[in-house]
C-alpha cells in the first residue's frame, strides 16, 4: 500500500471501531484527529495510549463540525481522509419510541455524515484528492427489531455514499462504506449474554467481529491505489447477511 502522509479525521475515533481505525491510520503514517462527544476520561486515556490528538464536539451540530474541521486544518493540515464512524443507539420498538429517540439517532448517525462531509468536500475538490469512508451496519442492510431509527440512519448512509461518490468521482475523491456486523465493542457488550449467544449462533464464522477487522477494510479503501473503488459497500459480518 502507498504511504503518502495525509491528514485524517475519524469521528467517534477514541473507542471501539473508531479507535482501531484511528490507530491503523496513524500506524500507516497519517496524521490523525480523533473526535468524541462526551467521554472525557476515555479520550484522555486514548491520547495517552496512542499520542493521537482528540477534538470534542457534537457531530450532529453543523456549525460545530465546520468549526472543528477549520481547527484541524489549522493544527494538522488540509483534511484528505474522512471516516464517518460516530454513532449511537436509542433502541425500542416504534410504537414505544419517542421523537427524541428517533431524532437523536438520525442526527448523530446520518446527519453527521453530511455535516462532516460538507466541511471537507470543498477542500478535497479543490485539491483533486479525497477519501471518505462511512461506517454503515448490517442492521441498515437487513433491518433489526427494535431499531427503526438505527436501521434507517445506517441504511441512509449507504444511499448517501453512492450519491456522494457519483458527485465527486471526477474530482479524485472516492466515497465508500463499510457495513460491520456484530463487533466486540462497548455497544455490543451491553447486549444481554443470552441474546448475544443467539446472535453469535446466526454468524456462520462463529464469532463476533473484531474492531481490527473493520479497520483493515477502511485502510484498503483509503489507500491511494484504491482510486477505482467508489460508491461501494464492503460488508464485514462473518457471513451473517450476504447483501
Amino acid at each position: 500500500m502507498s504511504n503518502t502522509q495525509r491528514v485524517a479525521i475519524v469521528t467517534g475515533g477514541t473507542r471501539g471501531i473508531g479507535e482501531a481505525i484511528s490507530v491503523a491510520l496513524k500506524n500507516a503514517g497519517h496524521k490523525v484527529a480523533a473526535t468524541y462527544a462526551g467521554n472525557e476520561e476515555a479520550a484522555k486515556q486514548f491520547t495517552e495510549r496512542t499520542d493521537i490528538p482528540t477534538y470534542k464536539f457534537d457531530v450532529a451540530d453543523f456549525d460545530a463540525c465546520a468549526a472543528a474541521v477549520k481547527q484541524i486544518n489549522a493544527d494538522l493540515g488540509p483534511v484528505e481522509i474522512l471516516i464517518n464512524n460516530a454513532g449511537i443507539t436509542r433502541d425500542g420498538t416504534m410504537h414505544k419510541m419517542n421523537f427524541e429517540q428517533w431524532n437523536a439517532v438520525i442526527q448523530t448517525n446520518l446527519s453527521s455524515c453530511f455535516n462532516m462531509g460538507r466541511a471537507v468536500i470543498d477542500g478535497m475538490r479543490s485539491r483533486g484528492y479525497g477519501r471518505i469512508v462511512n461506517i454503515g451496519s448490517v442492521n441498515g442492510q437487513a433491518g433489526q427489531y427494535g431499531q427503526v431509527n438505527y436501521a434507517a440512519a445506517k441504511s441512509g448512509i449507504h444511499g448517501f455514499t453512492k450519491a456522494l461518490a457519483k458527485e465527486n468521482a471526477a474530482k479524485g475523491i472516492t466515497v465508500n462504506a463499510v457495513a460491520p456486523g456484530y463487533v466486540e465493542t462497548d455497544m455490543v457488550r451491553a447486549v444481554p449474554e443470552n441474546v448475544l449467544e443467539k446472535i453469535i449462533a446466526t454468524i456462520p464464522v462463529g464469532r463476533l467481529g473484531r474492531a481490527e477487522d473493520i479497520a483493515h477494510a477502511v485502510m484498503y479503501l483509503v489507500d491511494e491505489q484504491a482510486s477505482f473503488i467508489t460508491g461501494s459497500t464492503i460488508s464485514i459480518n462473518g457471513g451473517q447477511h450476504m447483501y
